[in-house]
């Protein structure tokens, strides 16, 4: 087929350099081939057509394909995973609803996905964590602005004298407690540095300073001068909405995570319980015909080399294969439930966040099931929006910094946090973001952070800890969501208490929520 190719390049005045030439090889569909090079040539106008010029003519690669009959362009997706060839064209060419996240809002029918986690396509540098701590800063500032307590707030470089009622807003770099059981925070903005007394007899005040997260954005009120600052109030960004949301349907929703599915500990004989009602084989399940949505919040699969001697733990050792498996499972649901997919640390992308789709290369099967929707972690997803109705803004994140302030903030640890993760998660809305300390998550700098809660959601989902939990917060419905793994060594460990198969069941039009329990003893 090869000679075929060339001849037919000659013929039309172009050549293929030896990589795309053996790529095109593989495929059967030689006129299809032809199609793609004739079309690709006459985009381009160039003699060699190599590797990057579909890098570099993605979308119009993508338009070519789009052309093609559909089993067509499903083989040649299969084949660039296989060689690891990066056209960015997938996200456009599988079968609709997969999205890739953006900056703008993209809709499939009733859900749309918004977020900004391009990554930057240069070395990381010092200078980068600088600009995004500004950045980050600058729209936390914005928020805490707008809060009432707050007026006329000063930069650090401008404070003098010794005065009464100074307001500021600044970032929390240090925390330290004196001999006399007093707190002193190093406060900074981009204009100086300047430490705050929290004295320990004004006891609500010193609790909500205690509890303070690092690089945490803060409102302060207070009176002293340049060298130091006495507080009298503390104010958090903070989230909340004026009120609950009802869809206009009857619909539901349901949130699910950590599947581990791969594991020998994977809950196969629940899961599959699980799918049955979904497919309406379970007795007195009326409202299954009106499930709509399906969460499913990260650690799909358990992962290849997530932590040392993992393989002893695997039921499949080759994370191509774990995907394969999932998607066959997936694939029972009944097509006209919308399956949204994030990744979670154990899923073969990297861990910085925020972390992209899941990588095609191993996971192209989840992309040929009709009904999944893919994004990345965080995202935040739209659902049930009608003509008469905005929709229910969802913020969807894995957790992968919940244990970091379970243990590290008082109010958190006392509670053991990680068996009550719904705690973290408000914790995480008080202060606007889902990992404000630089050292509780690996993250990429963006110079928008990805990780800042721009927008109150109605709905905060989250995983990881493997912890059923639901509450309110300002309004807004906290899910943490079970697992559908047995207890592990390291859970036990930590004398963590998982929860196993439950299934929050949210009906959209009257806000009620249940707990589903399909765990088979």
């Amino acid at each position: 087929m090869n000679k075929e190719i060339l001849k037919f390049g000659l013929e039309r005045g172009f050549l293929l350099d030896e990589e795309v030439l053996n790529l095109m090889g593989e495929l059967e569909d030689t006129e299809s081939v032809k199609l793609i090079l004739d079309n690709l040539k006459n985009y381009t106008s160039k003699k060699i057509i190599t590797k990057e010029i579909f890098e570099n003519s993605s979308s119009e690669v993508s338009k070519i394909f789009l052309s093609l009959p559909e089993k067509t362009r499903q083989k040649f997706e299969r084949l660039k995973i296989k060689l690891g060839l990066e056209i960015e064209i997938s996200k456009e060419i599988v079968a609709s609803p997969k999205i890739e996240a953006s900056k703008e809002a993209i809709s499939s029918g009733e859900i749309k996905i918004t977020s900004a986690s391009s990554p930057p396509g240069k070395k990381i540098e010092v200078q980068d964590f600088i600009e995004h701590f500004r950045s980050r800063f600058s729209k936390l500032k914005q928020i805490l602005q707008e809060n009432p307590n707050i007026s006329n707030p000063v930069s650090i470089n401008k404070i003098g004298g010794i005065k009464q009622g100074i307001t500021l807003i600044g970032m929390v770099s240090s925390k330290r407690v004196t001999k006399n059981k007093n707190l002193i925070l190093e406060i900074e903005d981009l204009t100086g540095r300047i430490n705050v007394v929290v004295s320990a007899g004004r006891q609500e005040i010193y609790g909500v300073a205690e509890n303070l997260a690092l690089d945490s954005v803060i409102g302060l009120r207070g009176f002293g001068n340049r060298e130091i600052l006495f507080v009298n109030d503390i104010i958090l960004p903070d989230s909340a909405i004026s009120l609950k949301k009802k869809g206009v349907e009857e619909e539901y929703a349901l949130f699910i995570g950590d599947l581990h599915f791969g594991s020998k500990l994977f809950l196969r004989k629940s899961f599959l319980k699980f799918i049955d009602y979904l497919s309406g084989k379970l007795p007195n399940t009326p409202e299954v015909e009106k499930i709509k949505y399906l969460f499913i919040a990260g650690d799909l699969v358990t992962g290849v080399g997530n932590y040392p001697s993992q393989e002893r733990d695997l039921e499949i050792v080759n994370l191509e294969e774990q995907y394969t498996g999932l998607a066959e499972l997936l694939g029972k649901i009944r097509s006209d439930i919308k399956i949204i997919l994030s990744p979670g640390n154990h899923d073969g992308v990297r861990l910085m966040e925020p972390q992209p789709l899941l990588d095609e290369k191993y996971a192209w099967p989840l992309y040929n099931l009709k009904n999944t929707i893919l994004i990345g972690n965080p995202a935040n997803v739209c659902i049930g929006a009608k003509n008469n109705f905005s929709g229910f803004d969802i913020l969807v994140y894995h957790g992968f910094s919940f244990p970091y302030y379970a243990a590290n903030i008082p109010s958190l640890s006392s509670k053991r946090a990680m068996n009550s993760p719904e705690e973290i998660m408000k914790y995480l809305l008080k202060n606007r973001h889902l990992a404000p300390t630089h050292a509780s998550t690996q993250y990429i700098p963006l110079e928008e952070d990805a990780l800042l809660i721009k927008k109150v959601p109605d709905i905060f989902v989250a995983a990881h800890t493997h912890k059923c939990g639901i509450s309110n917060y300002n309004n807004v419905l906290v899910i943490s969501v079970s697992c559908w793994e047995s207890m592990t060594p390291y859970q036990e460990k930590f004398g963590n208490e998982p929860d196993h198969c439950k299934v929050p069941m949210l009906n959209l039009k009257t806000r009620e929520i249940k707990i589903l329990d399909f765990e088979e003893k």
